[in-house]
């Protein structure tokens, strides 16, 4: 009977430490080109590991079928790194989390098959998450994060939506864009001005020598709703008007200015819906995230927003902007406490919706 009890008081004392102590996850992210892991501890980082894949920029733009091969061959280093940098066994790991989309099919295989099968050896839960729910939880990496309910807005190569985030993973969609994403617009924009890919860092980058009222481009909202597919044709049909012979050297002048002034028309656009969305919610915090939030001009009119609105703002670092793993364990670690995890027939969802 003694020893009856004392097994009692110990499995007892064990569950209590379990719920008391940070669970320990693993993140992994998949779902474009950039093979990630990253370790949490609660919702403090541990260790993140990006390896991005180059190929792509050959082709300008990503390759699915070389995207998938490149994170078969990289996701066991990717993750044995990241937990050698948190110093930790996969022992010691609680809960296994990956995106399941949205992204492309195979890249998201390979890393909710990974997941999965490491999540049933080491007999803990596996977190689905959404990626596009990472990046708006993305601000919770750092210090400072929002309150409840804020303002964020999804902008990156794939999406741009406006979301009204609320406790609970409750989130309502006040707009999304009806063709191009805003990170979709500057790459193919950066191709017709012959920049590579991915455009948005060489736009960026130039802009910063350019006049942003050189040309004129259109500003398109629907509502809350988006459209930069205008934007983009306008810049084709304005280069196109240059007579071939004269256009090396218009570019060779004026290059920064167009970069400049296209530019500052996907910011107008949308600073101007994140204003007018303020202002009818109410809500004091605005958070930024996704690839396109760590463009510099979008940050200071983000900033000078603030200071006008007299609101909060919060962008992460742009480590964190871009894909990343410390994005999907750090949500996960929300799911998880909240008790929500996904069975191992969990499947990959390329066209998942928020």
């Amino acid at each position: 009977m003694v020893l009856l009890d004392q097994a009692k008081r110990t499995l007892e004392n064990n569950l209590i430490q379990k719920t008391v102590t940070p669970p320990l996850i693993l993140g992994i992210e998949t779902s474009c080109d950039d093979t990630a892991a990253a370790v949490v501890v609660g919702s403090a980082l541990q260790s993140s590991v990006v390896s991005s894949q180059h190929i792509h920029a050959e082709y300008g733009g990503v390759v699915p079928e070389l995207a998938s091969r490149d994170h078969q061959r990289l996701i066991v280093p990717v993750v044995q790194q990241a937990l050698a940098d948190a110093n930790l066994h996969p022992s010691d790991l609680d809960a296994v989390a990956v995106t399941y989309g949205p992204g492309l099919a195979g890249a998201l295989l390979v890393g909710l098959s990974f997941a999965k099968a490491y999540a049933f050896g080491l007999d803990i839960p596996l977190v689905g998450v959404n990626h596009l729910e990472g990046h708006i939880y993305s601000v919770f990496i750092e210090e400072n994060p929002p309150a409840f309910p804020f303002l964020c807005l999804v902008v990156s190569g794939g999406h741009t939506q406006l979301v009204l985030v609320e406790e609970g993973f409750r989130h309502q969609t006040m707009g999304t864009t009806r063709d191009d994403a805003a990170g979709e617009a500057f790459d193919k924009v950066g191709k017709l001005l012959g920049l590579g890919y991915p455009g948005g860092p060489a736009i960026d980058r130039l802009a910063k020598d350019g006049d942003p009222t050189f040309r004129d481009f259109p500003r398109t909202r629907l509502g809350y709703d988006f459209s930069f597919s205008g934007i983009k044709t306008s810049v084709l049909y304005y280069l196109n008007a240059i007579p071939d012979d004269e256009r090396a050297a218009f570019l060779e002048t004026h290059l920064a200015d167009v970069c400049a002034s296209f530019q500052q028309a996907i910011v107008d656009v949308l600073i101007s819906a994140m204003r007018e969305a303020l202002r009818e919610t109410g809500v004091r915090h605005l958070a930024i995230v996704g690839g396109v939030s760590a463009n510099s001009a979008l940050r200071a009119a983000a900033q000078q927003l603030a200071t006008d609105e007299n609101i909060h703002l919060h962008i992460p670092s742009p480590r964190f902007s871009v894909d990343n793993a410390a994005m999907i364990a750090v949500t996960a670690h929300h799911k998880f406490v909240a008790g929500h995890t996904s069975p191992l027939t969990l499947t990959v969802q390329p066209s998942l919706s928020l």
